[in-house]
């Protein structure tokens, strides 16, 4: 019987947002001895003090660039937004070594990770479709992840090490993320539908029947707490759902479905997130004026 995986010494960050910082905070004392990090917004005067802050916080060590942060890494946690997975795996391939574990946790197309994988795999690494399937707070580290591709299994050893909780989804890249995207064509198109149905209906004066009338349908549902909810994801995380939901239509209309539904709901969160307003107070009707106020 073969010894399981030990937890790994060190580990890189490629990107280090919500997703990297929850898992480093969640790991708590039983993290990796070294973790470093690299955010393409360290580049940019005006998000890098709050990169080099955020590092700090989390105590990894920052690197100015890329091949800092690559130089001898086993394991890679890909964390970036979805239009910069390729972008990140084509900027990392000169500089990763051989055998190294490139955990490709971003939400995208299959066929763009598909793409992704052809990269990393002619540069001597060794690549796994992630796909991280509920937001990772309060979760942390314990976030449920899908893995598929032929090292799937392999990784799950060791993300099992780091106390991660990852489930195979099958041998073929693009599975795990096929899972995902199609996922959140529901879960990403109700905030769409929440947004356009309670705005509205605010504007048009009659919320208080519209919301009466749904919970007379759907009594199982609280749809003021349920539409405060989903417009405070849309206003504090919209941009990178909108960037996702984008994967999702590509990834309906290469199964010869279209995605419109999935293209609109992309419309409807990058509207919401560019207003650039803060979800205040947990109300419907508030955030459904905060945001009415700006459009």
């Amino acid at each position: 019987m073969s010894k399981p995986p030990e937890r790994p010494e060190n580990v890189t960050f490629v990107g280090f947002g919500e997703a990297a910082s929850a898992f480093v905070a969640g790991w708590g004392e039983g993290r990796p001895d070294f973790i470093r990090a690299y955010d393409i917004k360290t580049r940019t005067d005006d998000t890098r003090t709050v990169m080099t802050d955020r590092y700090a916080a989390h105590e990894v060590d920052g690197k100015a660039d890329l091949q800092a942060a690559l130089a001898g890494a086993e394991t890679i946690f890909c964390v970036v937004t979805a239009d910069q997975a390729l972008t990140a795996a084509l900027a990392a391939a000169p500089w990763i070594r051989d055998g190294a574990l490139w955990l490709d946790c971003n939400s995208c197309a299959p066929g763009t990770k598909r793409r992704a994988a052809g990269v990393i795999e002619a540069a001597g690494g060794r690549y796994v479709d992630v796909a991280v399937m509920s937001p990772v707070y309060p979760k942390f580290h314990h976030v449920p992840l899908f893995l598929s591709g032929p090292h799937a299994a392999m990784a799950a050893g060791i993300l099992r090490a780091l106390d991660m909780r990852p489930e195979l989804a099958g041998d073929e890249v693009g599975r795990a993320s096929s899972i995902k995207m199609l996922r959140s064509v529901m879960i990403k198109g109700l905030e769409a539908l929440t947004a356009e149905c309670f705005l509205a209906a605010r504007r048009a004066g009659v919320e208080d029947e519209v919301i009466g009338s749904l919970e007379r349908s759907d009594p199982d549902i609280k749809w003021r707490e349920r539409g405060s909810y989903n417009l405070e994801r849309m206003m504090v995380h919209g941009a990178r759902r909108a960037a996702e939901m984008q994967e999702v239509a590509i990834t309906v209309d290469q199964l010869g479905l279209g995605g419109r539904m999935a293209a609109a709901t992309a419309d409807w969160q990058k509207l919401i997130a560019d207003l650039g307003v803060p979800p205040g107070e947990d109300d419907l009707i508030a955030r459904a004026d905060t945001i009415l106020s700006r459009l």
